[in-house]
């Protein structure tokens, strides 16, 4: 087979070619010289081979590091179209990270589109609602009683293949593809026929098990070689009749493996070294920790005014001449640390008060004297003064990726006790918090004393803003164009 050859200098050819790729409206572009067999523009090589007879092989891809260079000064020519694909967009930590990436790729020259499964989007976002409340019912409905969550809303996931046929983006990239709103078959069938580069940020386990979308709290392990009899029907995504757990997990690792162009993040080292022992283990992971709105999340001073959130509080809770122990959920179950809480309470010397947030009515009816509760709150302003107020910010999570909360804490001034369960403990350093064994209420006591004892000197505000620093969720966003975008 001959080759086709470019011109002495590989830059000028690269910007030849845009300007031609621009006027054909996104054509194909072929370049190769002396052992560059082919660059695409999206360092994607499957079909790139144009003009190929039927039966013929494909040429061997040679990968140089003239190829590479060239590709990324391509890549940085054009404009990419980027689709971000998450059950919900600009509400909840996930929504919140997907709504902050759009507008950051956005103000970098990228044009994007949001695909949603559930509730609305931002006033003057480009997105697309895939499927209505009707299709999320139904998917919810028949995964109960079946065990197939993921396998359903196929009308609806046909319908949004048409629309990313027409929106035609450069990168697609997915974060949560559960809830009830997609159907996994019809779309990972499709992406594997496409040239589409895929980014997948993983927020859980879900991905990697035949059901569940944590194991750490039971201790299972099944998820490594394969899934079956799972103990966790009862949870998220719930079923109350089969247990197909060994056939997820088989549809799973035939769908989700075999991309040649796919990239996944994890905003834990711990989820990280999970999928590396999962089936996804033959993808390149990147860790990019989930970022906060500094703006938001920073500490709150008590002013004595009626209009100051911190001192409405202290009063209306009667908090004054206590050490407030405050923890955060939505929504606290067992799992989360709510037991471990009441444990708490009945150590804790007088001087100390938990006040737990997120609670529904049953919780509130049925917690100990010794633990003052409040109800979910939409409201970050009041949650950043919550934070401000505590002394200590105590998260007894048994199971988590990487909790958020952890981080608004510490932006607000507030040093952090957490269990050493997922990712929970990667939030903190030893300036701004203490990380203790898993269900050791003593040591969550022991800790307690040991920042309590130190106040004003150790585990300052300071040290905790300056630590929260690092999660400043433009610095984050930054950092998924760097290393995951532009950096592959």
């Amino acid at each position: 087979m001959k080759r086709r050859h470019i011109a002495a200098d590989p830059l000028a050819e690269a910007r030849r070619l845009e300007e031609e790729r621009q006027e054909r409206e996104r054509q194909e572009m072929i370049m190769a010289q002396n052992d560059i067999s082919v660059v695409s523009l999206d360092n994607n090589i499957e079909n790139s081979y144009i003009g190929q007879k039927l039966g013929e092989p494909e040429p061997e891809i040679l990968y140089t590091k003239e190829a590479k260079k060239v590709g990324r000064m391509l890549n940085h020519l054009e404009t990419r179209r980027v689709m971000l694909v998450n059950t919900v967009v600009g509400t909840g930590s996930v929504g919140r990270l997907v709504e902050g990436l759009y507008n950051t790729l956005t103000a970098n020259g990228y044009e994007c589109m949001v695909a949603y499964g559930r509730d609305t989007h931002p006033e003057g976002m480009n997105a697309y609602r895939i499927g209505q409340d009707i299709d999320v019912y139904i998917h919810g409905g028949l995964s109960r009683l079946t065990d197939r969550h993921g396998f359903y809303s196929k009308s609806a996931t046909v319908q949004f293949i048409n629309v990313i046929e027409e929106f035609a983006p450069d990168i697609i990239h997915l974060h949560n593809v559960h809830g009830y709103y997609l159907n996994i078959r019809v779309l990972f069938e499709y992406l594997k026929k496409t040239d589409i580069r895929v980014i997948w940020t993983l927020h859980d386990c879900w991905t990697f098990t035949g059901h569940c979308s944590h194991f750490e709290y039971i201790g299972c392990t099944k998820w490594i070689n394969g899934c079956y009899s799972c103990e966790q029907l009862a949870e998220y995504p719930k079923s109350i009749g089969k247990d197909n757990s060994q056939r997820n997990y088989a549809d799973k690792k035939e769908l989700f493996t075999g991309f040649e162009n796919m990239t996944l993040v994890t905003p834990s080292a711990w989820l990280k070294s999970r999928v590396e022992q999962s089936f996804m283990g033959e993808y390149h992971t990147v860790v990019v920790p989930t970022g906060i709105d500094l703006s938001v999340f920073h500490p709150v001073d008590e002013e004595r005014r009626d209009d100051n959130l911190v001192f409405r509080l202290r009063n209306s809770l009667n908090l004054r001449n206590k050490n407030v122990l405050l923890g955060v959920a939505n929504p606290w179950r067992t799992r989360k640390g709510l037991q471990q809480f009441v444990n708490l309470s009945k150590l804790i010397n007088e001087r100390c008060v938990i006040v737990l947030v997120g609670l529904d009515d049953e919780q509130l009816s049925s917690l100990p004297d010794s633990i003052i509760g409040i109800g979910h709150t939409d409201s970050v302003e009041q949650l950043a003064a919550l934070y401000s107020m505590a002394d200590i910010y105590v998260n007894l999570t048994l199971e988590d990726t990487f909790p958020t909360t952890n981080i608004e804490a510490i932006a607000c001034g507030t040093p952090v006790i957490t269990y050493r369960s997922g990712g929970s403990a990667e939030t903190i350093d030893d300036t701004c918090g203490i990380a203790v064994e898993r269900n050791s209420v003593q040591g969550v006591v022991a800790a307690i004393d040991t920042i309590l004892s130190q106040k004003g000197i150790a585990y300052t505000s300071a040290d905790c803003v300056k630590h929260a620093r690092l999660y400043d969720r433009e610095v984050r966003f930054e950092e998924y164009i760097r290393e995951v975008y532009e950096g592959m």
